[in-house]
């Protein structure tokens, strides 16, 4: 797959040459279920490049977070602005791939070109795109028989066919065996590098130390820290965050 890949450099592929939705500000959210709440006066904001990691146990509110980012979900108070614009008005600037890729039931290279024909683009790029991921020799094969790697590479590339601005990734490599896991981060790399703006949910802890550029570190629905990686890890402000990342049950 590292052959595959050199031949076909990010930069070249994604084509980004500016991110105009950023900075993100996010003030004062706030988003209930029922009589529960489950994000609470968060806010935070984040510059035009790099590779933000959101960490923290479960039921911090990471993955809603991310929904209410991408607009898919709205919040019950409070303001989500990108360069200015509300998330959905900058959807088709973004994607999102989920732990569980969720692909068309059709080729591998049919995946590619749905999303090529939808954002009106050439539909040589999906020969490009399927080699960047390692993917050529299965372009005829039905997605649905990929490996669990596999099909993630394949979101990955669908979801950078589309040049986005951002990159929102839920738990990308969780259930991946460690080759493939390394294979998704060089993926996700690459394309911090080419300028795409990444914004990383991981449970993972190495993963979170070799991909993050700064940490935003979530307990009970608030935002505990946001840091460089370089001083996080090292030292974490809070005493959650401290005992998170030495294995500790935080409740």
């Amino acid at each position: 797959m590292s052959n595959a890949l050199a031949m076909a450099p990010p930069a070249q592929l994604c084509g980004v040459t500016t991110t105009e939705i950023l900075p993100l500000k996010v003030r004062d959210i706030v988003l209930r279920f029922g009589g529960a709440t489950v994000l609470d006066g968060l806010c935070l904001d984040l510059g035009p490049s790099g590779c933000t990691v959101v960490m923290g146990p479960n039921g911090a509110g990471k993955s809603l977070l991310l929904k209410l980012l991408h607009g898919l979900m709205q919040p019950t108070s409070g303001q989500i602005f990108w360069g200015g614009s509300a998330p959905r008005d900058v959807m088709a600037r973004q994607a999102l791939v989920f732990q569980k890729p969720v692909l068309l039931r059709r080729s591998v290279a049919a995946n590619i070109d749905f999303v090529l024909k939808a954002r009106h683009k050439d539909r040589a790029l999906r020969d490009v795109w399927l080699d960047h991921v390692g993917l050529s020799h299965k372009a005829s094969q039905p997605a649905r028989l990929l490996s669990g790697g596999e099909a993630q590479r394949l979101a990955l590339a669908r979801a950078l066919a589309t040049d986005p601005e951002i990159l929102f990734l839920d738990e990308p490599t969780a259930s991946l065996d460690p080759a493939s896991v390394l294979a998704i981060e060089h993926i996700v790399r690459e394309a911090r590098d080419s300028g795409v703006r990444i914004i990383f949910v991981t449970h993972d802890m190495g993963q979170a130390r070799r991909m993050a550029d700064d940490v935003v570190f979530l307990h009970r629905g608030r935002l505990v820290e946001h840091s460089p990686a370089a001083d996080f890890f090292p030292q974490p402000h809070s005493s959650v965050a401290r005992d998170h990342l030495n294995g500790r049950i935080v409740v």
